[in-house]
């Protein structure tokens, strides 16, 4: 006689951008009830080490491709699958928000063709984690009054027009997996005539004990050089909103770079 598998259920959450406080009460529910956890590499492990069920099957399915280090989606999709068709409780925890710069859609595909219950749940994402962290209103009265959520993963899909806008907006830009572009994406938009009173904001590995911000002005990217970017998580916000951080900056980083607000002399120094 053929078996008919039982389906379980799928979770697909957001944890938060690094700080384990920050998960929603939600999915810190369902990471304590799970069966199986498939988990990325920003996902913080004492999150994981904490409130895992001692006998969840805990799987590390992260992407750090700057690296070289990945796990092929067609895998992740298929394990999802797996432990779903074995009546598991199935928790795919990402780093940041669940949806946002994730292959999400890959996995909605997976479940929904083989008729497996899902649901979604959000996490704070890094450029809400990043913002408050470092004291940047990503939306201000006379500073901004629209945000947007970018990347240059793909620069040859980026024409000039494009350019131009980003230049020229007086939205908030903010740029996931953008580290490595820092230099290219400072040039162009000087190019392309962006305000120079505006300031870009390099955030490292943000709400974590290691969080470390940089930032500069674009006059004074004008005449200098961009450090090597390094392979950590890094976001970057640009506009007038930067201009703030010097004020309202309120966690403390230990080993933060000067801002140029302070000291122009030593900016380049630390930075990233």
């Amino acid at each position: 006689m053929i078996q008919i598998a039982k389906k379980g259920k799928v979770i697909l959450a957001g944890a938060g951008p690094g700080d384990p406080d920050l998960i929603s009460l939600k999915a810190l529910k369902y990471l304590q009830t799970a069966d199986v956890v498939l988990t990325d590499r920003l996902v913080s492990p004492e999150l994981i080490e904490e409130y895992a069920r001692k006998d969840a099957e805990v799987i590390y399915v992260g992407k750090q491709c700057s690296k070289g280090i990945w796990t092929p989606q067609k895998d992740i999709n298929e394990l999802i699958v797996e432990f779903a068709l074995q009546d598991k409780l199935v928790l795919r925890l990402k780093g940041g928000d669940a949806t946002l710069f994730s292959n999400v859609l890959d996995e909605l595909h997976a479940v929904k063709s083989n008729n497996i219950p899902y649901e979604i749940i959000p996490g704070i994402s890094a450029a809400f984690g990043a913002a408050s962290y470092t004291g940047i209103p990503l939306t201000a009265r006379e500073y901004s009054r629209g945000v947007r959520f970018l990347t240059l993963y793909d620069l040859n899909a980026v024409n000039q027009n494009q350019w131009q806008d980003w230049a020229t907006t007086e939205d908030t830009l903010v740029f996931y997996m953008s580290g490595q572009r820092l230099d290219v994406l400072t040039k162009q938009l000087l190019n392309f005539g962006i305000d120079t009173s505006k300031g870009i904001a390099v955030v490292q590995q943000a709400t974590t004990p290691n969080q470390k911000t940089s930032v500069f002005s674009f006059e004074e990217i004008q005449s200098k050089s961009l450090p090597e970017f390094e392979y950590v998580p890094t976001l970057l916000i640009i506009g007038k909103v930067v201009n703030l951080h010097p004020d309202f900056a309120w966690f403390t980083e230990k080993n933060s770079s000067e801002s140029y607000f302070d000291n122009h002399k030593n900016i380049y120094q630390n930075a990233i």
